[in-house]
């Protein structure tokens, strides 16, 4: 089969790689051109591009692919597939209708549920126990197209964004690698998402990932986790933001205060009040900051406990 392959993340270059490794014919990758990225805001490749290089793969970067002279030059490759992970646009239904067998998708969540841009993010945030890739046939609605293969995995309750989207990572390039074999071989049966279960993976922004210590304390840490690495949890300490990368709930069992109150400090983490329980943190940075542990952190901020003035 001659494929193209479209992606950008990490996330994708993993399935980008495990197609080329299985032996098929990658004839084109189509990437986000390059963007301003880090302190100096150079032009940097996507991940997609660098693994793409890497195997010495013909690289394409268009603005979109709604203009005409993109799909001319997309049929003019003559693809039996098209393979899409975390592409970051919509392919209108001209560019669906190219390839001759169609395009899959690698979605990381078990459609119908966290359709959308976040679904790793949104699955930890909201407490699922399972999630994993579903290979869809893509149609022109947002993650709406027919199911052909689906793996699961359990989400540990240690699991942050980032090892979660790793494990997801490695399950997509096996799951699309197995998809385009059994395709190729008509075996692959594609059938309709169930009606009921839709659920929507909002982006994440950065006001998602402010915690609120007037909810519960289960419900932050696991914000914490769903919003480690990328955006990261955060709160305001003393008027100024402090990234959480790591917090767990415990109970205020004999203790109380208003929600945000210290009601302990020491080097085992910095318990804070919240609406139910409390949330001890672990490790936090503060702006400009290095990430510390809450015992280097006292080290050089210290809290003062148990004082109504003393809040996050």
């Amino acid at each position: 089969m001659r494929i193209v392959f479209a992606g950008t993340p990490d996330f994708a270059s993993i399935a980008l790689s495990a197609i080329v490794q299985a032996g098929y014919d990658v004839v084109t990758v189509v990437a986000q051109p390059d963007r301003p990225a880090g302190r100096g805001m150079k032009h940097t490749a996507c991940a997609v591009k660098r693994t793409a290089l890497t195997w010495r793969l013909p690289v394409w970067q268009p603005e979109s692919l709604r203009d005409a002279a993109a799909q001319q030059y997309l049929r003019e490759l003559v693809p039996d597939v098209m393979v899409v992970a975390a592409y970051g646009q919509i392919l209108p239904q001209a560019v669906l209708d190219i390839p001759t067998l169609g395009c899959l998708n690698i979605h990381a969540s078990l459609l119908p549920r966290w359709r959308g841009a976040a679904p790793i993010h949104r699955a930890i945030e909201a407490g699922d126990l399972r999630t994993g890739i579903t290979i869809m046939r893509m149609n022109a609605g947002l993650d709406t197209g027919d199911i052909g293969l689906v793996g699961e995995i359990a989400i540990q309750a240690t699991d942050t964004t980032g090892s979660l989207h790793d494990r997801l990572a490695q399950l997509g390039g096996e799951l699309i690698v197995s998809a385009l074999a059994q395709w190729q071989r008509g075996e692959l049966v594609f059938h309709p998402q169930p009606e009921a279960g839709v659920s929507y993976a909002a982006k994440v922004g950065r006001e998602d990932a402010r915690l609120d210590v007037h909810e519960d304390a289960i419900t932050l840490a696991r914000r914490v986790r769903a919003f480690n690495p990328a955006p990261g949890a955060w709160l305001l300490w003393q008027g100024q933001p402090v990234k959480i990368w790591s917090a767990h709930a415990v109970s205020n069992a004999g203790e109380t205060g208003q929600p945000g109150q210290v009601l302990r400090a020491d080097a085992q983490g910095i318990v804070i009040a919240c609406a139910t329980d409390a949330l001890c943190i672990t490790e936090l940075q503060a702006a400009g900051g290095k990430r510390l542990t809450a015992a280097q952190w006292l080290a050089g901020h210290p809290v003062p406990v148990a004082v109504t003035e003393t809040h996050f």
